[in-house]
């Protein structure tokens, strides 16, 4: 992860890339990453068709008053991963936008975590909605949150 502030690729060039080859494209660093990565210390560390995996690590900047990392935290990982399984089906010029998302909280997190990956899994891609699921784990596999998403999928215009 890195604290280097992202500058959003240009829209052209999503436009003309499929999801999977912008997923890959940002995990190999062959394309800038998503600004949000920075803030919440998170990266795509794999992808292939129907799902994506990333890595964050939580710490001190992301907690909340009473002492443990803000939920905001495991949803936005989550999200992110939810919506970005749903681009690596999606052709050039087509993306999305999640329409809502469902996250249960199983385990607190803290800084003493340490990292957690989040992967999420096509369910069902349509020509208007994806459905997916992801989970957030610690570093031994404990699950310390769940959800699902269902995503608009539209032209990039």
């Amino acid at each position: 992860m890195t604290d280097v502030a992202r500058a959003p690729l240009p829209l052209d060039a999503v436009r003309a890339m499929t999801g999977l080859e912008l997923m890959r494209g940002m995990i190999d660093g062959s394309l800038p990453g998503a600004p949000i990565g920075g803030l919440m210390n998170m990266r795509g560390v794999e992808a292939g068709p129907g799902f994506i995996v990333f890595e964050g690590m939580p710490g001190p900047e992301h907690y909340n008053p009473i002492g443990s990392v803000h939920g905001g935290y495991a949803a936005t990982l989550l999200d992110s991963c939810m919506g970005c399984a749903v681009h690596t089906m999606l052709g050039a010029g087509i993306g999305y936008t999640s329409i809502d998302i469902n996250i249960t909280f199983v385990r607190a997190i803290t800084h003493a975590t340490g990292p957690v990956t989040a992967r999420g899994e096509v369910i069902n891609v349509g020509r208007r909605v994806g459905t997916v699921r992801g989970t957030l784990t610690d570093a031994a596999g404990k699950v310390l949150a769940h959800g699902t998403s269902s995503c608009l999928i539209f032209e990039i215009k």
